[in-house]
């Protein structure tokens, strides 16, 4: 796509580049989803720890944790369930999102789409994918304002997406969401190589999920997935 400054780039047929999503293809993805539930799956062991055992669609969701912490492999492993029952998902923003890492947590790679430098045009990219993804992974390269989240957050609960906002202390996302995963700390386990990586973490948000509280997930364990402990 020309025109905002960046452009697609894909893992499922694993080009290059990729154009605006096509009507045709918008037409064939979201009604189906959309019949099928409110709520987008998810693997265990975060179906435990959120209500409902899933994502509700037209949610927010934030993921907020220190650079290094392992905020991108607790986001990205939100998405396995819903890649292995067919969904599709997007990552903005993220540079080198670790295409092996996730593979080994479950997600299919040939429904994902990645815009991996969208620079200023972030959101704009963020919102052109709506249409076509049920979860859709977002790093602001920096401090979202409030009216861009405004809007995001309200096309999100239009088009029936998660959106999943991966955000960092000197870049929290401004508005309250309905869920959050707040990483507090890690630990790898090490023998030869880092072998495997306990989190902790405060889920939080509305309703029911202000309830959820402190937990432990190892993320990766040492076949690459997520456990609770």
């Amino acid at each position: 796509m020309t025109g905002s400054g960046y452009s697609y780039e894909h893992m499922f047929a694993f080009s290059t580049s990729r154009p605006r999503l096509s009507d045709d293809l918008v037409a064939t993805l979201r009604p189906v989803t959309l019949a099928k539930s409110r709520m987008v799956p998810l693997s265990e062991p975060w179906a435990s720890l959120t209500p409902g055992g899933g994502l509700r669609r037209g949610s927010t969701v934030v993921v907020h944790a220190q650079p290094g912490l392992g905020g991108l492999s607790v986001a990205l492993s939100l998405l396995s369930e819903a890649s292995d029952k067919g969904h599709w998902s997007a990552v903005v923003g993220v540079d080198d999102p670790g295409v092996v890492a996730m593979s080994d947590l479950g997600v299919d790679l040939r429904r994902v789409l990645f815009v991996p430098r969208p620079r200023g045009a972030w959101a704009e990219a963020a919102a052109d994918l709506l249409d076509g993804v049920d979860l859709l992974i977002v790093r602001p390269p920096s401090r979202c304002a409030h009216g861009a989240a405004r809007k995001l957050m309200d096309r999100v609960r239009e088009r029936g997406t998660v959106l999943i906002a991966l955000t960092e202390p000197a870049a929290p996302w401004p508005l309250p969401v309905d869920l959050s995963f707040h990483l507090t700390s890690s630990r790898w386990i090490m023998s030869s190589r880092l072998d495997a990586r306990y989190v902790t973490l405060l889920v939080g948000g509305r309703g029911e999920a202000a309830r959820r509280g402190e937990h432990v997930v190892m993320v990766p364990d040492r076949q690459g997935r997520a456990v609770a402990q």
